[in-house]
């Protein structure tokens, strides 16, 4: 049976490590994934899905007018899609989430996201808001604040490395730019 996952963490958790993980053991077994990522992140090079441990592979770009059902039933066309895979999933709009409930659902095509749930801010991404609210189920990846506990917050920080409190929900970086905190941790930086 076909679900829809939405597998969720704070920064530097493994979400993309995962998931390539994940499209190694398709592959492995003479399977068809189909990975998608977000325009928006090209930090490691246009149409690409890379992990901090030097992982990497090629995935179909989406914007906020994709239509993913559309793209995997063109998809399906050229052969079979064993699993499709989404990065970055946060970026995603409340139609494209819907969208992959229809892949899962109509198509029969397991669906497998990975993404942020909350901002810099502690502020639900429109993506994960749809996720956590119509996935099969949830997977919560685990990292660690710098005081030991499991980190479910991030916060952005300016090039002094000062928390920032104002901002665009979307702004893309990695370690120089974000750092994944506990709640007691998050709210010191952001509301003191």
């Amino acid at each position: 049976m076909a679900k829809l996952y939405f597998n969720y963490s704070t920064m530097n958790a493994g979400k993309s490590t995962t998931l390539l993980q994940s499209s190694f053991n398709y592959q492995e077994r003479g399977m068809r994934p189909f990975l998608f990522t977000a325009a928006l992140d090209d930090r490691y090079g246009v149409g690409k899905i890379a992990s901090r441990i030097g992982l990497q592979a090629d995935a179909s770009l989406f914007t906020p007018q994709t239509d993913l059902l559309k793209a995997v039933e063109e998809e399906l066309e050229t052969g079979p899609v064993d699993c499709v895979m989404v990065d970055e999933a946060q970026f995603l709009t409340r139609d494209q989430v819907f969208q992959l409930t229809e892949i899962t659902d109509k198509l029969k095509i397991p669906v497998l996201t990975y993404g942020l749930r909350t901002d810099f801010q502690g502020n639900l991404f429109e993506g994960s808001q749809y996720l956590l609210a119509w996935a099969d189920e949830l997977r919560e990846l685990k990292t660690i604040c710098h005081c030991g506990k499991k980190a479910t917050m991030v916060i952005r920080v300016d090039a002094d490395g000062k928390p920032a409190k104002e901002g665009a929900q979307k702004e893309i970086g990695g370690n120089d730019r974000y750092i994944a905190l506990c709640r007691l941790h998050f709210k010191e930086s952001v509301y003191s």
